[in-house]
């Protein structure tokens, strides 16, 4: 099977690939090599696609964005809305650096991140495959997902003997193959720099996946180790990173046309996914989290209106639901405008027709898609009564009240025998998540965001809610809120060292729902097991016929984004729209024209008077006669890939990829080079803001490109 599939990927990544599309795999950058060469690369593609040099080595993932390093002290780049929960977390009334924004003028005064801050050095990304498959052929079900899951502990484990390693197997073309992420972990994260709010937010939720955009979404991290260089938690001794490579900042920005390439870890995407996926996420699952979100974000408005220590308290998770319902507009009006349902059938059944076209083809797919199709209206179900059964866990302290009862339970097994996440490997994780409710957290809100949860929840069927819960539940929430401890720190932290049975004979409300809550809980996860081992049996045999259908017809196939290591290359351009000319770079004229002093639009007055005065130095573009702000480039991105350098043709750093636009979020289930453009913020832009705005003198010398 492996040789199968290495011959078969090569021979469709070295086809007709689209130069745009393709979230490839550092191994694929040789066989596209003929198309990077043709796009502009100056560089040697299968260097290029190694993870023992420049620049994928200066690459690095924060555990759900992307970054690099930009100097030899272990300084990370990466989005503003990145850092914005370490922001968010070190502020507070008087000292408000959301708005104000936040400036370390010493390493000592650099502040720790939010808890559960990390930065991964990527090291290593191997096939696996033939381990991970070992001894699963025969089995189906819950024996299936058990074994692949017992070989995925093992090489996890095997991996993580080196010490300070974080490493993890995930499948790609739905588990047909398997690729091992190697990665350094770094413990102690500090902020370092954000801009104020009116520039790294500037246009907010308005302008979020909106073009023209003239947001500066950049922050600056720093990664720091004991010092005898090993990783640890934060402690004052700790001393700066050295990475083995950081990026150069170009001397020269990017012009309309050029080659840029994005290095980083988009999070998932759904292109292989089947016709039926697809339309029940377009036509049932989207539409409900959408609204969900929705009333979610409007609760949190209403509740924190004109309180500053709640508005700064939900800043972080207001953030993120506003930024994903407007996510789910786009794609759902995306969906529609390109007719994605329809696409999809029809690609679906061309390659159906293909396989029932031979009688050997017939014989090597025909069984698994049939099974597929019954295993995905199962899930299909399944999947939409979580989507209501999860809102429970907007109460956070039921939701810390579970975890750390799984927690205990999970204790009591064998290490290797415990459920991912839970395992002492994950300890440190879940304390910082536990620690990090106390500044994320108002009981007043917390509660009306439970009422309105309770009352979607409630709308499923009987048969589908969680009966141990609904009675456990006690007739008026205030009581769960009175009589409660776990609204202090110290009281939740200590829960993990507590045994089931303290668990079980605990008068705390919250605790005494998850203990009522676990067993259908765990039936249902265990027949979600089950279903998954069938799922990913049919689904590998699936991907196999659709990765021969592909070398069939000449097309490339990647794999889906699954946060792993990617590479992405486009050019800088922009596009035209029924109407409208979108030109490739916003500038800093825009940016004033935009500014009105006010909410989403209050860009920090000396910024204003420089743009005023026009007083740009050394940053503006010769091309424009002015200072670039963002720009639009064709560069196939999704979530996780926020924080992402930015590189031109060279491998230098020319800005940050930050977001998409709204038409082009469709691109997670089917790529459309039309329609998708990323935003990038310019790397001239956040050097002016650095030096002429916020005078980020020290990190300009730092990354070599002082005065």
């Amino acid at each position: 099977m492996i040789k199968t599939f290495a011959a078969m990927l090569l021979a469709t990544a070295s086809g007709t690939a689209l130069a745009e599309e393709g979230m490839w795999l550092p191994s694929q950058t040789g066989a596209i090599a003929e198309q990077l060469r043709a796009a502009g690369l100056q560089l040697d593609p299968v260097a290029l696609g190694n993870l023992k040099q420049p620049p994928l080595t200066a690459i690095a993932s924060l555990g759900g964005c992307s970054a690099a390093f930009l100097s030899p002290q272990g300084l990370i780049a990466t989005n503003h809305h990145c850092v914005y929960g370490s922001i968010q977390y070190n502020s507070k009334p008087g000292q408000d650096y959301i708005t104000n924004g936040f400036l370390a003028a010493a390493l000592a005064d650099e502040l720790p991140a939010a808890p559960g801050s990390r930065i991964y050095v990527i090291e290593d990304l191997r096939n696996v495959t033939p381990a991970m498959l070992k001894g699963a052929a025969k089995l189906s079900g819950r024996a299936r997902y058990d074994r692949l899951e017992a070989n995925r502990k093992a090489l996890i484990a095997a991996c993580e003997k080196l010490p300070s390693r974080r490493c993890d197997v995930r499948p790609y073309f739905g588990g047909e193959t398997y690729y091992l992420q190697q990665q350094l972990e770094i413990k102690d994260v500090r902020l370092v720099y954000a801009p104020a709010a009116g520039i790294g937010n500037f246009g907010g939720e308005t302008d979020n996946w909106m073009w023209p955009r003239h947001t500066g979404d950049f922050g600056f991290y720093r990664a720091y180790v004991a010092p005898d260089r090993s990783s640890a938690a934060f402690a004052k001794e700790n001393v700066p990173f050295k990475p083995k490579a950081w990026l150069k900042i170009a001397d020269k920005g990017v012009e309309e046309g050029d080659f840029v390439m994005v290095a980083g870890f988009p999070g998932i995407t759904f292109r292989h996914k089947t016709a039926a996926e697809a339309k029940f996420a377009f036509e049932t699952l989207t539409p409900l989290q959408q609204r969900l979100l929705n009333e979610y974000s409007d609760r949190i408005v209403s509740a924190v209106a004109g309180n500053e220590a709640a508005s700064i308290t939900y800043a972080s998770i207001l953030k993120g639901a506003d930024n994903y319902k407007k996510k789910y507009i786009g794609e759902l009006a995306g969906g529609e405008a390109l007719g994605l349902v329809e696409k999809k059938e029809a690609e679906e059944a061309a390659y159906r027709a293909w396989v029932a076209a031979d009688p050997k083809r017939q014989a090597q797919f025909g069984a698994a898609i049939a099974e597929l199709d019954r295993l995905i209206e199962a899930q299909n179900a399944y999947e939409l009564a979580e989507a209501r059964r999860g809102l429970l866990n907007r109460a956070q302290l039921f939701s810390a009240a579970r975890l750390a009862y799984r927690w205990a339970q999970e204790r009591g097994k064998p290490d290797a025998q415990r459920e991912p996440g839970y395992q002492d490997r994950d300890r440190a994780f879940l304390e910082q998540r536990l620690t990090a409710i106390e500044r994320r957290y108002d009981p007043a809100i917390d509660r009306l965001l439970l009422e309105h949860s309770l009352a979607e929840y409630r709308k499923l069927p009987t048969a589908e809610r969680v009966a141990s819960f609904d009675a456990a539940l006690p007739a008026s929430l205030d009581s769960l809120y009175a009589g409660t401890r776990l609204g202090d720190t110290k009281g939740r932290l200590a829960l993990l060292d507590q045994p089931v049975s303290a668990f079980q004979a605990s008068a705390d409300p919250f605790v005494k729902l998850a203990v009522a809550s676990y067993d259908e809980d765990m039936r249902r996860e265990s027949e979600a097991k089950a279903r998954a081992g069938d799922i990913q049996r049919a689904r590998s045999a699936y991907m196999a016929g659709r990765l021969a259908y592909g070398q069939s017809q000449g097309k490339p196939l990647y794999p889906d984004a699954n946060g792993s290591l990617r590479f992405t290359y486009g050019k800088v351009t922009g596009k035209a729209k029924d109407g409208q000319v979108w030109t490739p770079f916003t500038t800093a004229e825009g940016l004033a024209a935009k500014q009105t002093g006010k909410g989403e639009f209050d860009a920090p007055d000396k910024a204003i008077q420089l743009i005023q005065a026009k007083d740009y130095g050394r940053y503006a573009s010769p091309s424009l006669g002015t200072l670039p702000i963002d720009f639009l480039s064709t560069v196939d991105i999704t979530n996780g890939n926020s924080g992402s350098s930015t590189l031109n043709a060279h491998g230098e750093f020319v800005g940050l990829a930050f977001d998409g636009t709204l038409e082009g979020v469709v691109s997670d289930w089917m790529f459309n080079p039309e329609v998708n453009r990323t935003i990038h913020v310019d790397s001239r832009f956040m050097l002016w803001t650095m030096d002429k705005v916020d005078g980020a003198q020290r990190l300009l010398d730092e990354m070599g490109v002082g005065r």
